[in-house]
Parts: structure tokens; C-alpha cells; sequence
């Protein structure tokens, strides 16, 4: 009988399924696994990746402009926590905005320390170590989150001028995992594109002699930097007005990198040798 074995007592036992059957399915989960594995450990490729490093200003802008208003400094750009923390070297004792922001920039200065290093470990555009970076960018905005969520003053009034763990940490993580998007522009070589400053971008796109040229695909990327981040700052000067406040950015923040996430497993492979 086909489909069919015989137990002890000699009768069919329909419950073990046939050798052939049970080694069929393991061919199509070695396939699947295989197939699973060569996709994430191929190069992505770097044609319009300026697109995710424009998207990430988004990012920066919501949850800076948030951070400034809830906790008195920002978790992204540390040109200005430096101005903060040595303003306040010159006078410790006025305020502890120069604390949060030594946190922020000590914490920002570990994270590029760890990502460049993770990049340069596994290879800076394997689809995994991308996906898996974003992935723990995502892991430390959803932590920040849910302390900001779940634990008392980790905004108003007093978040911004007392010292707290439910801001010190949550502030930390969020500073922690900008700079992964920073390193970011670095593994794609869009190094203008740093999605943590605007300075150089500004004097940068001022200064290019074919400014008002017809084509200029830098002084597009040079323009819509900023406009992104505005746009981010918006939105997070909205959200911190509102009762839900920097919860609201964080949890917004959450979403958009876990759209990152999605991204870079979706992503364009980057042609190999022999490929048609």
C-alpha cells in the first residue's frame, strides 16, 4: 500500500510517513536555508543607498528637536552638546544640561567605535551585517522607548533640569545609535551625507560652482538633506507639545527604523561575476 508502513502487529501505520517523504522535506529546508543564507550574505548594492542616509535626517531631526525640548540636549548632532558641555566646564554648577550632553556625546563616540568596527569585522555592505546593525539601532530607540513609556520622570519639567536614570539611559541609547547611522554614510561612500550634521553640507552645497545647474545630483542630495531634517524637527516639535510627547517621537522613531530593517532585506543585490 503506498504511503504506507507496517507497525509490529503488521498493520499499516499511516503516522510514519515514508523515508522517501521525510527526506524530501529535508531537501527542501537544506534549499530554503541555502537560499536563505546566500541572500543575506551577498553585498548590497550602493545605487541610491543615498536615499536611506536622506531618510535617516528624517530620523535625526524628529527625535533631536524632541530631545532638545524634553530632555535640554540633543542625542544626534554633537557639535552642539560639545558647545553645551563646555559651557558648562566654565560653570558646573548653573544647570546640568552640560552633563546629558557629556552622556550624549560619550555615548555617541562609544557607538562609532562599535559600528565602524562591526562593519569592518563582517564586511561593510554583507546584507546581514546591515540588516543586523539596523537591527540593533531599532534595539536601543525601542528600549529608550519603553523607559520613557514605562518609568517616571523621563520628561517634563524636571527631565530637563535634574539628573535622572529614566533620562540618563534613555538618552544614552539614543545617542548610542545615531552614530550607526553616521558610520552608515561611510560604508555606503556617501560621506557627505552624515545624517548627524549640517554644517559642512551647508558651505558644501553654498559653495559648488555648478549651483544652479539643470543636473546637479550633489546639490539635489545637498538640499534635500536639510529639508528632511526640518521636516523630522517638525515632527518632533509637534510630538513634544503633545501629551504624548517624547514617547510619541521615540515610539515614531521606532517605526521608521524598523522601515530601515525592511529595507536593506529587500534590497538590491549587488551584481557578482559571471552574472548576466
Amino acid at each position: 500500500m503506498s504511503g504506507l508502513t507496517l507497525g509490529q502487529d503488521g498493520r499499516a501505520d499511516e503516522e510514519t510517513p515514508p523515508l522517501s517523504r521525510r527526506s524530501g522535506k529535508r531537501s527542501d529546508n537544506t534549499r530554503i536555508w541555502s537560499r536563505v543564507k546566500k541572500h543575506h550574505n551577498r553585498n548590497i548594492s550602493k545605487s541610491w543607498g543615498d536615499l536611506v542616509l536622506l531618510f535617516c535626517y528624517l530620523i535625526t531631526g524628529l527625535l533631536d528637536s524632541a530631545a532638545t525640548q524634553s530632555w535640554g540636549c540633543f542625542v544626534s548632532m554633537q557639535t552642539g552638546n560639545t558647545v553645551y558641555f563646555g559651557l558648562g566646564l566654565a560653570s558646573p554648577h548653573s544647570d546640568t544640561r552640560w552633563i546629558k550632553a557629556g552622556v550624549s556625546l560619550a555615548c555617541f563616540c562609544l557607538g562609532s567605535f562599535f559600528f565602524s568596527r562591526f562593519h569592518r569585522l563582517f564586511s561593510p555592505r554583507r546584507r546581514w551585517v546591515l540588516v543586523s546593525s539596523s537591527l540593533i539601532q531599532l534595539l536601543f530607540v525601542t528600549l529608550a522607548a519603553l523607559i520613557v513609556t514605562l518609568a517616571k520622570n523621563a520628561t517634563g519639567p524636571e527631565s530637563t533640569t535634574e539628573l535622572h536614570w529614566q533620562v540618563l539611559v534613555p538618552l544614552g541609547a539614543v545617542a548610542f545609535q545615531s552614530s550607526g547611522q553616521a558610520v552608515l554614510s561611510r560604508v555606503l561612500q556617501h560621506n557627505g551625507l552624515t545624517s548627524v550634521v549640517l554644517t559642512s553640507n551647508y558651505c558644501d552645497l553654498f559653495s559648488d560652482p555648478r549651483l544652479f545647474s539643470a543636473v546637479n545630483v550633489e546639490r539635489n542630495r545637498r538640499v534635500a538633506a536639510p529639508v528632511m531634517l526640518a521636516l523630522g524637527a517638525l515632527a518632533g516639535g509637534f510630538w513634544a507639545r503633545s501629551k504624548a510627547g517624547m514617547m510619541g517621537s521615540l515610539w515614531t522613531a521606532v517605526v521608521l527604523k524598523a522601515g530601515i530593517v525592511v529595507a536593506w532585506e529587500v534590497w538590491k543585490a549587488e551584481e557578482e561575476v559571471g552574472e548576466d
